[in-house]
Protein backbone atom coordinates (compact mmCIF):
# COMPACT_ATOMS: atom_id res chain seq x y z
CA UNK A 1 0.00 0.00 0.00
CA UNK A 2 1.04 3.39 -1.11
CA UNK A 3 0.99 5.35 2.25
CA UNK A 4 1.73 8.81 0.53
CA UNK A 5 -1.56 8.26 -0.96
CA UNK A 6 -3.86 7.79 2.13
CA UNK A 7 -4.20 11.73 1.86
CA UNK A 8 -3.09 13.08 -1.49
CA UNK A 9 -5.75 15.68 -1.91
CA UNK A 10 -4.55 17.61 1.40
CA UNK A 11 -1.24 17.22 0.56
CA UNK A 12 -1.35 18.93 -3.12
CA UNK A 13 0.61 22.18 -3.16
CA UNK A 14 -1.39 25.07 -2.40
CA UNK A 15 -1.82 26.43 -5.86
CA UNK A 16 -4.25 23.46 -6.81
CA UNK A 17 -6.45 24.06 -3.69
CA UNK A 18 -8.59 26.43 -5.24
CA UNK A 19 -8.68 24.54 -8.51
CA UNK A 20 -12.23 22.64 -9.31
CA UNK A 21 -12.38 19.52 -8.29
CA UNK A 22 -13.90 18.37 -12.09
CA UNK A 23 -10.40 20.03 -13.88
CA UNK A 24 -8.29 17.69 -11.40
CA UNK A 25 -7.31 14.56 -12.31
CA UNK A 26 -9.26 12.26 -9.74
CA UNK A 27 -8.82 7.98 -9.79
CA UNK A 28 -11.76 5.99 -9.55
CA UNK A 29 -13.09 2.14 -8.96
CA UNK A 30 -14.93 0.93 -11.46
CA UNK A 31 -17.49 -1.64 -9.95
CA UNK A 32 -15.88 -0.92 -6.91
CA UNK A 33 -17.72 -3.63 -4.86
CA UNK A 34 -17.47 -6.54 -6.82
CA UNK A 35 -14.43 -8.01 -4.60
CA UNK A 36 -16.92 -9.30 -2.32
CA UNK A 37 -19.57 -10.85 -4.99
CA UNK A 38 -21.14 -13.79 -3.38
CA UNK A 39 -20.75 -17.02 -5.73
CA UNK A 40 -23.73 -18.63 -4.08
CA UNK A 41 -26.50 -15.69 -4.48
CA UNK A 42 -29.02 -15.31 -6.92
CA UNK A 43 -28.87 -13.61 -10.54
CA UNK A 44 -29.54 -10.31 -10.34
CA UNK A 45 -32.99 -9.21 -11.98
CA UNK A 46 -31.82 -7.63 -15.67
CA UNK A 47 -30.09 -11.11 -16.46
CA UNK A 48 -32.23 -12.80 -19.41
CA UNK A 49 -34.41 -15.59 -19.24
CA UNK A 50 -32.10 -17.57 -21.33
CA UNK A 51 -29.06 -17.36 -19.36
CA UNK A 52 -30.62 -18.24 -15.95
CA UNK A 53 -32.09 -21.05 -17.30
CA UNK A 54 -28.23 -21.66 -18.56
CA UNK A 55 -27.45 -20.94 -15.01
CA UNK A 56 -30.07 -23.39 -13.59
CA UNK A 57 -28.60 -26.28 -15.80
CA UNK A 58 -24.37 -25.76 -15.36
CA UNK A 59 -24.48 -23.73 -12.42
CA UNK A 60 -21.43 -25.49 -11.12
CA UNK A 61 -20.05 -24.84 -14.73
CA UNK A 62 -21.54 -21.20 -15.04
CA UNK A 63 -20.99 -19.49 -11.11
CA UNK A 64 -16.92 -19.88 -11.75
CA UNK A 65 -17.01 -18.36 -15.25
CA UNK A 66 -19.65 -15.60 -13.75
CA UNK A 67 -17.41 -15.22 -10.47
CA UNK A 68 -13.52 -14.39 -12.28
CA UNK A 69 -15.45 -12.04 -15.17
CA UNK A 70 -17.53 -10.15 -12.92
CA UNK A 71 -14.32 -9.33 -10.71
CA UNK A 72 -13.05 -6.13 -11.12
CA UNK A 73 -11.40 -5.29 -7.97
CA UNK A 74 -9.49 -7.13 -5.11
CA UNK A 75 -9.24 -4.92 -2.36
CA UNK A 76 -11.77 -4.12 0.26
CA UNK A 77 -13.43 -0.53 -0.12
CA UNK A 78 -11.16 0.41 3.01
CA UNK A 79 -7.96 -0.60 1.16
CA UNK A 80 -8.93 1.06 -2.31
CA UNK A 81 -9.39 4.70 -0.20
CA UNK A 82 -6.21 4.06 1.38
CA UNK A 83 -4.05 3.90 -1.93
CA UNK A 84 -5.99 6.99 -3.34
CA UNK A 85 -9.50 6.45 -5.17
CA UNK A 86 -11.96 8.87 -4.51
CA UNK A 87 -14.45 8.09 -6.75
CA UNK A 88 -16.29 4.44 -6.57
CA UNK A 89 -19.15 3.07 -8.94
CA UNK A 90 -21.40 1.70 -7.17
CA UNK A 91 -24.22 -0.61 -8.29
CA UNK A 92 -27.24 -0.94 -5.91
CA UNK A 93 -30.14 -3.37 -5.81
CA UNK A 94 -32.45 -5.24 -3.68
CA UNK A 95 -32.69 -9.09 -4.44
CA UNK A 96 -35.62 -10.39 -5.08
CA UNK A 97 -38.01 -12.22 -3.28
CA UNK A 98 -35.99 -10.89 -0.17
CA UNK A 99 -38.51 -9.04 2.92
CA UNK A 100 -35.67 -6.94 4.37
CA UNK A 101 -35.47 -3.65 3.03
CA UNK A 102 -31.36 -4.63 2.53
CA UNK A 103 -29.70 -3.40 -0.23
CA UNK A 104 -26.51 -5.47 -1.60
CA UNK A 105 -24.25 -4.01 -4.83
CA UNK A 106 -24.39 -6.07 -7.82
CA UNK A 107 -22.55 -7.17 -10.84
CA UNK A 108 -24.08 -10.13 -12.57
CA UNK A 109 -24.60 -11.16 -8.93
CA UNK A 110 -25.03 -9.65 -5.36
CA UNK A 111 -22.20 -9.28 -2.86
CA UNK A 112 -21.88 -10.44 0.64
CA UNK A 113 -21.24 -7.42 2.42
CA UNK A 114 -25.09 -5.40 2.44
CA UNK A 115 -24.72 -1.41 0.95
CA UNK A 116 -24.97 0.80 4.13
CA UNK A 117 -22.61 -1.66 6.50
CA UNK A 118 -20.04 -0.63 3.51
CA UNK A 119 -20.94 2.60 3.31
CA UNK A 120 -20.31 3.29 6.96
CA UNK A 121 -16.93 2.25 6.52
CA UNK A 122 -16.69 4.90 4.36
CA UNK A 123 -17.78 7.34 6.76
CA UNK A 124 -15.47 5.70 9.54
CA UNK A 125 -12.62 6.31 6.80
CA UNK A 126 -13.44 10.22 6.43
CA UNK A 127 -13.55 10.76 10.00
CA UNK A 128 -9.99 9.44 9.92
CA UNK A 129 -8.87 11.35 7.38
CA UNK A 130 -10.85 14.95 7.68
CA UNK A 131 -9.39 16.98 4.15
CA UNK A 132 -10.21 13.97 1.45
CA UNK A 133 -12.98 14.24 -0.72
CA UNK A 134 -14.93 11.19 -2.19
CA UNK A 135 -17.05 11.07 -4.93
CA UNK A 136 -20.29 8.36 -4.38
CA UNK A 137 -22.20 7.33 -7.81
CA UNK A 138 -24.80 4.81 -7.07
CA UNK A 139 -26.76 3.57 -10.15
CA UNK A 140 -28.70 0.55 -11.48
CA UNK A 141 -31.11 -0.14 -8.73
CA UNK A 142 -32.42 -3.47 -9.75
CA UNK A 143 -35.53 -4.01 -7.65
CA UNK A 144 -36.10 -0.87 -6.26
CA UNK A 145 -39.25 1.25 -5.47
CA UNK A 146 -39.82 4.61 -4.87
CA UNK A 147 -40.73 3.34 -1.34
CA UNK A 148 -36.96 1.86 -0.77
CA UNK A 149 -35.84 4.86 -2.55
CA UNK A 150 -36.92 7.69 -0.23
CA UNK A 151 -35.90 4.57 2.91
CA UNK A 152 -32.48 4.59 1.58
CA UNK A 153 -31.74 8.05 0.57
CA UNK A 154 -33.25 9.05 4.31
CA UNK A 155 -30.65 6.52 5.50
CA UNK A 156 -27.80 8.24 3.56
CA UNK A 157 -28.59 11.88 4.71
CA UNK A 158 -28.35 10.40 8.57
CA UNK A 159 -25.09 8.36 7.76
CA UNK A 160 -22.85 11.13 6.14
CA UNK A 161 -24.75 14.43 7.81
CA UNK A 162 -22.74 17.09 7.39
CA UNK A 163 -20.45 15.48 5.00
CA UNK A 164 -22.89 15.45 2.11
CA UNK A 165 -22.19 18.23 -0.16
CA UNK A 166 -25.24 19.62 -1.59
CA UNK A 167 -25.98 20.81 -5.38
CA UNK A 168 -26.11 24.58 -4.54
CA UNK A 169 -22.16 24.17 -3.91
CA UNK A 170 -21.76 25.03 -7.74
CA UNK A 171 -17.95 25.79 -8.09
CA UNK A 172 -16.15 22.24 -5.43
CA UNK A 173 -12.40 23.43 -4.56
CA UNK A 174 -10.61 21.37 -2.02
CA UNK A 175 -10.46 24.94 -0.05
CA UNK A 176 -14.56 25.79 -0.18
CA UNK A 177 -14.74 21.83 1.18
CA UNK A 178 -12.33 21.79 3.94
CA UNK A 179 -13.82 25.50 4.94
CA UNK A 180 -17.42 23.69 4.80
CA UNK A 181 -17.00 20.95 6.31
CA UNK A 182 -18.09 18.95 3.08
CA UNK A 183 -16.37 15.63 2.41
CA UNK A 184 -19.31 13.25 0.16
CA UNK A 185 -20.45 14.10 -3.25
CA UNK A 186 -23.33 11.62 -3.78
CA UNK A 187 -24.50 10.82 -7.04
CA UNK A 188 -27.70 9.53 -7.11
CA UNK A 189 -29.10 8.06 -10.59
CA UNK A 190 -32.79 7.64 -10.09
CA UNK A 191 -35.91 10.54 -10.24
CA UNK A 192 -36.03 9.81 -7.26
CA UNK A 193 -33.33 12.07 -6.07
CA UNK A 194 -34.63 14.87 -7.52
CA UNK A 195 -36.29 16.41 -4.38
CA UNK A 196 -33.12 15.61 -2.36
CA UNK A 197 -30.65 18.69 -2.61
CA UNK A 198 -27.98 16.70 -0.96
CA UNK A 199 -27.96 14.26 -4.07
CA UNK A 200 -25.96 15.12 -7.02
CA UNK A 201 -26.97 13.92 -10.77
CA UNK A 202 -25.46 10.77 -12.78
CA UNK A 203 -22.22 11.87 -13.84
CA UNK A 204 -21.08 10.42 -17.57
CA UNK A 205 -19.22 7.08 -17.27
CA UNK A 206 -16.99 7.00 -21.00
CA UNK A 207 -17.36 3.53 -21.80
CA UNK A 208 -15.71 1.35 -24.32
CA UNK A 209 -17.11 -1.55 -24.15
CA UNK A 210 -13.75 -3.05 -25.74
CA UNK A 211 -11.82 -6.26 -24.84
CA UNK A 212 -8.36 -4.17 -25.68
CA UNK A 213 -6.40 -1.61 -24.78
CA UNK A 214 -6.26 0.01 -28.46
CA UNK A 215 -10.13 -0.15 -28.19
CA UNK A 216 -10.54 1.45 -25.56
CA UNK A 217 -8.02 4.35 -26.04
CA UNK A 218 -9.52 4.69 -29.55
CA UNK A 219 -12.31 5.10 -27.89
CA UNK A 220 -11.40 7.52 -25.38
CA UNK A 221 -10.15 9.58 -27.94
CA UNK A 222 -13.10 9.95 -30.16
CA UNK A 223 -14.63 11.08 -27.11
CA UNK A 224 -12.08 13.71 -26.36
CA UNK A 225 -12.46 14.91 -29.93
CA UNK A 226 -15.69 15.74 -28.95
CA UNK A 227 -15.01 17.62 -25.93
CA UNK A 228 -15.73 17.33 -22.65
CA UNK A 229 -18.90 17.17 -20.58
CA UNK A 230 -19.67 20.14 -18.09
CA UNK A 231 -18.78 19.38 -13.93
CA UNK A 232 -17.31 15.91 -13.72
CA UNK A 233 -16.74 13.04 -15.97
CA UNK A 234 -15.41 9.24 -16.15
CA UNK A 235 -13.18 8.15 -18.35
CA UNK A 236 -13.30 4.46 -18.19
CA UNK A 237 -9.87 2.27 -18.74
CA UNK A 238 -11.65 -1.03 -17.96
CA UNK A 239 -12.23 -3.83 -20.36
CA UNK A 240 -14.28 -5.87 -21.14
CA UNK A 241 -14.90 -8.99 -22.80
CA UNK A 242 -18.43 -10.51 -24.59
CA UNK A 243 -19.29 -13.83 -24.06
CA UNK A 244 -17.80 -15.46 -27.03
CA UNK A 245 -14.85 -14.17 -25.96
CA UNK A 246 -15.22 -16.14 -22.61
CA UNK A 247 -16.23 -19.21 -23.75
CA UNK A 248 -13.27 -19.49 -26.28
CA UNK A 249 -10.90 -18.57 -23.60
CA UNK A 250 -11.62 -20.85 -20.31
CA UNK A 251 -8.79 -19.70 -18.76
CA UNK A 252 -8.70 -16.35 -19.21
CA UNK A 253 -10.41 -13.99 -16.49
CA UNK A 254 -10.79 -10.49 -16.46
CA UNK A 255 -7.79 -10.17 -14.09
CA UNK A 256 -5.51 -11.77 -16.75
CA UNK A 257 -7.28 -9.51 -19.66
CA UNK A 258 -6.49 -6.34 -17.48
CA UNK A 259 -3.02 -6.98 -16.79
CA UNK A 260 -2.21 -8.25 -19.74
CA UNK A 261 -3.06 -4.86 -21.78
CA UNK A 262 -2.11 -2.78 -18.79
CA UNK A 263 1.51 -1.40 -20.28
CA UNK A 264 -0.47 -0.03 -23.59
CA UNK A 265 -3.21 1.41 -20.90
CA UNK A 266 -0.27 3.00 -18.81
CA UNK A 267 1.48 4.79 -21.34
CA UNK A 268 -1.42 6.84 -22.77
CA UNK A 269 -2.40 7.59 -19.55
CA UNK A 270 0.65 9.18 -18.58
CA UNK A 271 0.40 11.28 -22.02
CA UNK A 272 -3.07 12.67 -21.15
CA UNK A 273 -3.83 16.00 -18.89
CA UNK A 274 -6.53 17.24 -16.35
CA UNK A 275 -7.66 20.69 -16.39
CA UNK A 276 -10.68 22.51 -18.20
CA UNK A 277 -9.46 22.19 -21.96
CA UNK A 278 -11.63 20.32 -23.92
CA UNK A 279 -9.46 17.09 -24.56
CA UNK A 280 -8.32 17.28 -20.65
CA UNK A 281 -10.26 14.98 -17.96
CA UNK A 282 -10.91 14.31 -14.81
CA UNK A 283 -12.26 11.05 -13.24
CA UNK A 284 -10.43 8.42 -14.96
CA UNK A 285 -11.59 4.42 -13.19
CA UNK A 286 -9.99 1.28 -13.89
CA UNK A 287 -10.12 -2.44 -12.22
CA UNK A 288 -8.06 -3.79 -10.26
CA UNK A 289 -6.78 -0.62 -8.48
CA UNK A 290 -4.60 -2.11 -5.74
CA UNK A 291 -2.40 -4.25 -7.73
CA UNK A 292 -2.30 -1.84 -10.86
CA UNK A 293 -0.48 1.71 -9.66
CA UNK A 294 -3.55 3.47 -10.97
CA UNK A 295 -3.65 5.83 -8.30
CA UNK A 296 -0.34 7.01 -8.30
CA UNK A 297 -0.21 7.55 -12.00
CA UNK A 298 -3.24 9.89 -11.96
CA UNK A 299 -2.93 11.81 -8.80
CA UNK A 300 0.86 12.31 -10.61
CA UNK A 301 -1.04 14.06 -13.52
CA UNK A 302 -2.00 16.98 -11.26
CA UNK A 303 0.91 17.87 -11.38
CA UNK A 304 0.98 19.03 -15.22
CA UNK A 305 -1.63 22.01 -13.56
CA UNK A 306 1.26 23.51 -11.78
CA UNK A 307 3.60 23.16 -15.04
CA UNK A 308 0.95 24.89 -16.89
CA UNK A 309 0.74 27.71 -14.44
CA UNK A 310 4.40 28.11 -14.80
CA UNK A 311 4.26 28.77 -17.99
Amino acid sequence: MDLSCQDWMSALPEELWDIPLTNLAIPGSHDAMSYCLDINSPLVRSESDWFRLLDKLFYCFTRPVIFKWATTQDKSIEDQLSVGIRYFDLRIAHKSNDPSSDLYFTHIIYTHLTVLETLLSVATWLDSHPKEIVILACSHFEGIDDKLHQAFILSLKKLFGSKLCPQKESVLTLRSLWASGYQVVLSYDSQSAVRHQELWPAIPYWWANQRTAQGVISYLDRNKDLGRPEGFFVSGLNLTADRFYIAENPKQSLRTLTFSNWECLRKWLMDQRPGPDPTCLNIIAGDFVGPLPLCSLIIALNQKLLQKKAV
